[in-house]
């Protein structure tokens, strides 16, 4: 019998910790790979001297995961946080004319880009943006999140992030981790309610520096949640950088299609291939009564995606427990449910597809 990510967790949510909750209530689990019978993950303690009191830990959690059945070999390592970086120097700052550049460049260490796009607000592409990080940290893939809707940055609340990042040098940036995703957002810079003002060159240097300046370690994927619209964050992103594709996000309804169709336009005349289409909101579950409803239409995202020949990668479904999670800071595929599965089938599809 070959086990899977969750079963493999829910032996290891049965052991208790000296001081409350379990491993994988308290998000200690980190690096999970089944190969076969083979499995082997990581105890991230929350500093190096809990790390010192937890080796019994670590052997039971391997007992625990060798007693499933078909497992040969378990290997559980432990580490520990590092100790608190040092503050951001006073002279680090977000903003300013870009640096003179000959062509795309790659982004240190990241594998993959891939730029999250919409004709229109409020289609929900933020929040698919963040899920989907989500979703694919939860199939084992190395993940980060840029975002670079630098008007309106919704990331850190939907991730639950507000920690200013730091800078060891006034130049690099480290940055955030949150549902095991790596995390950086103009926002995090910034009072949650403070306005940017800025013409376009000083948006292409604050993209610039989040891009080349950010240590955003070994990624398999940067997901990269642009600013609705066609302006200069998406015209800077494909042109100074290698990416290798985009995703639109759409309503099914037909003013929303007919922005997301400029959107794919702007795409075409940077080179940069259309990776899928996604529909959001799709559809509607009353939980009182069960009834399905198609709010804002259904079916027009996967009907325009046939027509431009691109793939159609999924619907999800509008639901109150989306927005609920975004707004406490846990993006609901970091759960369990129908609309969580819809973001595990998204981030399957593009892992088969070499997308992610």
């Amino acid at each position: 019998m070959t086990q899977t990510r969750d079963t493999v967790l829910a032996a290891l949510s049965r052991l208790a910790l000296p001081d409350g909750g379990d491993l994988v209530s308290r998000d200690l689990v980190r690096a999970l790979t089944i190969e076969g019978d083979s499995i082997r993950f990581v105890i991230e303690a929350p500093d190096p001297e809990i790390a010192k009191r937890m080796e019994p830990v670590r052997q039971a959690a391997e007992a625990a995961v060798r007693a499933l059945p078909g497992v040969a070999s378990v290997s559980a390592l432990l580490t520990a946080h590092g100790p608190a970086p040092k503050p951001a120097p006073p002279s680090l700052k977000i903003g300013g004319h870009p640096t003179p550049q000959a062509g795309p460049a790659m982004v240190a260490g990241v594998d993959r880009i891939l730029a999250i796009g919409s004709g229109k607000g409020g289609v929900g592409k933020s929040t698919v943006s963040s899920n989907l990080a989500v979703a694919l940290a939860r199939q084992g893939r190395r993940v980060g999140l840029l975002d670079a809707d630098i008007y309106g940055p919704s990331q850190p609340r939907m991730m639950g992030l507000s920690k200013r990042p730091a800078s060891p040098d006034g130049k690099t940036i480290i940055p955030l981790q949150a549902h095991g995703v790596t995390f950086m957002s103009i926002g995090l810079m910034l009072k949650e309610d403070e306005a940017v003002v800025w013409r376009g060159p000083m948006l292409m240097g604050a993209l610039q520096q989040m891009l080349g300046q950010v240590a955003w370690g070994e990624l398999d994927v940067l997901i990269v949640d642009l600013p609705p619209g066609t302006g200069d964050v998406q015209l800077t992103l494909c042109q100074k950088s290698h990416v290798t594709g985009a995703l639109i996000v759409s309503t099914p309804q037909d003013v929303a299609l007919l922005d997301a169709r400029r959107a794919i336009d702007m795409f075409g005349k940077l080179k940069t291939p259309i990776l899928g289409l996604i529909e959001n909101m799709s559809t509607y579950i009353c939980p009182g009564c069960g009834l399905e409803a198609h709010i804002f239409g259904h079916g027009g995202v996967a009907a325009e995606a046939e027509k431009l020949g691109v793939p159609f990668l999924g619907e999800i479904p509008l639901s109150l427990d989306v927005r609920l999670a975004g707004d406490a800071g846990t993006p609901i595929a970091a759960g369990e449910g129908a609309i969580s599965d819809a973001y595990a089938s998204l981030a399957q599809r593009l892992v088969a597809g070499g997308m992610a």
